[in-house]
């Protein structure tokens, strides 16, 4: 089997590119012949194939008017993407593709290409693209499926972005590709949770959705059931991730928890300047992340969007740590409520601050939360049976 790997970043961006290198590794150890596609980067791991990555392209930066004209017509079909895809796929002829994060940069302009050249198509769904143009589901700092899969002109009149202009853009993209019907096209989507399935079945039919959990792989990692009593955040420092709604609940709490805070992002100075209760450590590598992780009481993740399958809860339940998570998208999958952890209510502080007096207090408690977390994610979310699952999901699409 000779699978073409597709992902817009060929390094560690996120939790979507920890699941992407996870399954190469794997892969790669089964035998499976891998074939990689992806966006030039300085940070880039190496690989055989970067000579046909796409030039890097970064909508963040500002630019003259002529390269923004260009980045937004490249915004929806990138033709120097279809070109060297073209080209790679003449030489290595691979028989399925497995795309994860593709669009803005290579776009989904390359599914047609894959499909013209009678290769099957599988697309892991890591976040709400296909039925929100944004991807998050949010409107401003509010929930929001207006757009519904159908209705993407929704960005532009009710200026969900903040801007008029990349409302536009993200209009003019949802609505190019569902006419050209780019994501019709995939055989099959991966779907980390049964939420995201769920709402990714307004516009795809569920025959079409597999459920395949997000893995993690339980022989690297030994849980530590004793901690140094601190609670934890780490992960991106952005108004989604509802880190104020977890630094105004420890700012309230009578009792005192130390809070650790690891990560980088927009709101990083304003809430470092904010909230002096808390400590934070900025960027951590994999190996100083593990041992913070490793050592806390509880770890916290009080998301205000509809999270998938994240990899912060899989990362602390590993360890065998407590996890206290928003009732929220995929995270009441992972989280049983008052057995390996807390559930609350999205944006309540003061029933956050409630659960995390209540871990604080109770080490017994702590240990046993802490057992059970990692016994789920043993029997659920080990990287051998995603593994085993993806495998499943070829040998479906070869057949």
């Amino acid at each position: 089997m000779k699978l073409l790997l597709v992902n817009k970043f060929f390094h560690l961006n996120g939790g979507s590119e920890k699941v992407f290198f996870q399954e190469r590794t794997f892969l790669k150890g089964k035998g499976v012949e891998i074939v990689d596609f992806s966006m030039q980067d300085d940070r880039n791991f190496p690989s055989p194939y970067s000579e046909y990555f796409v030039p890097n392209i970064s909508y963040n930066n500002d630019r003259s008017a002529q390269t923004r004209f260009q980045h937004a017509i490249s915004f929806a079909h990138s033709s120097i993407a279809v070109e060297r895809l073209e080209k790679l796929l003449q030489q290595e002829q691979p028989s399925i593709a497995h795309l994860h994060n593709i669009y803005h940069q290579l776009t989904p302009s390359i599914i047609p290409v894959l499909k013209r050249h009678g290769i099957k198509v599988a697309l892991t769904l890591h976040d709400y693209k296909l039925v929100c143009p944004s991807y998050l589901a949010l409107n401003g700092e509010e929930i929001c499926t207006a757009c519904n899969g159908r209705f993407f002109w929704k960005p532009l009149t009710t200026n969900c972005q903040g801007s008029r202009i990349k409302g536009l853009l993200l209009a003019v993209e949802a609505f190019f590709h569902k006419w050209r019907k780019s994501y019709e096209a995939v055989d099959l989507f991966i779907s980390p949770s049964r939420f995201l399935a769920d709402l990714t079945s307004y516009r795809i039919p569920q025959n079409k959705i597999r459920i395949l959990h997000n893995g993690i792989d339980v022989a690297e990692y030994l849980p530590n059931l004793n901690d140094q009593g601190y609670g934890l955040y780490f992960g991106r420092i952005s108004r989604e991730k509802g880190i104020e709604t977890l630094l105004k609940a420890h700012a309230a709490m009578a009792t005192s928890v130390p809070l650790k805070v690891v990560g980088t992002g927009p709101l990083l100075e304003e809430l470092h300047s904010k909230y002096t209760g808390a400590e934070f450590l900025g960027y951590k590598s994999s190996d100083e992340l593990n041992c913070i992780i490793k050592n806390a009481a509880f770890v916290v993740v009080p998301s205000k969007w509809y999270e998938n399958c994240a990899m912060a809860i899989l990362e602390a339940m590993v360890f065998g740590k407590p996890v206290i998570g928003s009732r929220i998208g995929g995270i009441p999958e992972q989280i049983q409520d008052n057995k390996t952890g807390f559930l609350f209510e999205m944006g309540n502080s003061e029933e956050l601050a409630e659960k995390m007096k209540i871990l604080a207090c109770d080490p017994e408690m702590r240990t046993r939360m802490g057992h059970a977390a990692r016994k789920k994610l043993e029997k659920e979310y080990s990287l051998a049976s995603h593994c085993k699952g993806l495998m499943d999901i070829c040998n479906e699409l070869l057949q």
